[in-house]
């Protein structure tokens, strides 16, 4: 169960399913977390498999077909790591393989004579979960994707505010508006500034990146970028944190200093402005039919927000827009 709570989790942070509202259950241990939304799915997964198979002895051919599949998928990712990252040479590398998944494959050939008789469901639900966690990704490649195009580019766009393209009032106070990356503008941003023709005295855009190691050293935390000009007071944060980490945006923004930031921002009354995208089937031949509707459907389990990036509820400002798939 604890396994299913950290995979989901890993999962969400690099991308393979959308983000799910995570709980940590202890102030010492990081990893030890809980994720309802994995817990009803097991709950109603193990109800189904009592009535469905009515006996553990009825489950011994699932389980064997389970413990002989992740044995020859792990060999297969240890080769693997063995190449791309030991450099092992190929003899060796071929020969330990081949002795290995010789064996383990004796075994799940072993189990496939059964597969009729319950070792179908591991099998199932491994071939479920990745096709749901390789649709999220494309489909997320496609929605990053418009979102560009929607956005447009970010240094254009400071350049625009700062040749006075647009009659824009700068207002008191500072604006935190989370993006995806520095190369486009955030939705938010730009519909406040074209529809309400203000921003704030100053602006953090932030971006938060996930790297595939378990936890980021604070050194190597925050990235800063001023966008070209260094007294405009708009500046571009990145914030990195590892896939065992909770992306907290406050605890990194109380890291940077006036000096970085072109003057000090006000952090305890600050405005946090996040860019709601609301997904749509399109006509476009993105993905297969019945793949948009998989990725439209997985969207709604998406965690809230504010809540999954630690964000103040009473001073966050959500604004909405639609994406076509």
């Amino acid at each position: 169960i604890t396994g299913a709570y950290s995979v989901a989790a890993q999962a969400a942070q690099l991308g393979y399913l959308p983000r799910l509202r995570v709980a940590h259950t202890s102030e010492s241990t990081v990893g030890q977390i809980y994720v309802p939304w994995v817990n009803w799915l097991l709950m109603v997964s193990v109800l189904t498999l009592v009535f469905a198979f009515r006996s553990s002895a009825a489950l011994a051919f699932a389980f064997g077909m389970a413990v002989t599949g992740t044995i020859t998928i792990t060999t297969l990712l240890f080769f693997y790591y063995a190449r791309t990252k030991w450099s092992t040479p190929r003899w060796l590398l071929y020969s330990g393989a081949a002795l290995l998944l010789t064996v383990d494959l004796l075994f799940v050939a072993a189990n496939l004579t059964k597969l009729v008789h319950g070792a179908w469901l591991p099998l199932l639900i491994g071939l479920t979960a990745f096709t749901v966690m390789t649709t999220w990704q494309r489909g997320r490649e496609v929605v990053t994707a418009e979102r560009a195009r929607l956005e447009g580019s970010l240094r254009e766009f400071i350049s625009g505010l700062r040749g006075g393209d647009s009659p824009t009032r700068i207002v008191p106070g500072t604006a935190v508006f989370l993006n995806r990356g520095n190369q486009t503008a955030p939705l938010a941003m730009r519909a406040n500034v074209e529809h309400n023709h203000v921003r704030h005295e100053h602006v953090v855009i932030m971006s938060i990146e996930t790297e595939p190691v378990p936890r980021v050293a604070p050194i190597d935390r925050l990235a800063v970028d001023d966008l070209g000009y260094a007294d405009d007071g708009i500046t571009h944060v990145t914030a990195r944190f590892g896939y065992m980490e909770t992306p907290d945006v406050r605890g990194a923004l109380d890291h940077l200093t006036p000096r970085v930031t072109e003057g000090r921002l006000n952090l305890d009354q600050a405005s946090y402005f996040l860019s709601k995208i609301e997904l749509r089937r399109g006509t476009e031949p993105t993905m297969a039919g019945w793949r948009k509707r998989l990725f439209v459907a997985t969207s709604y389990i998406t965690a809230d927000a504010a809540e999954y990036f630690n964000l103040p509820r009473e001073r966050t400002v959500i604004m909405g827009s639609h994406v076509d798939v």
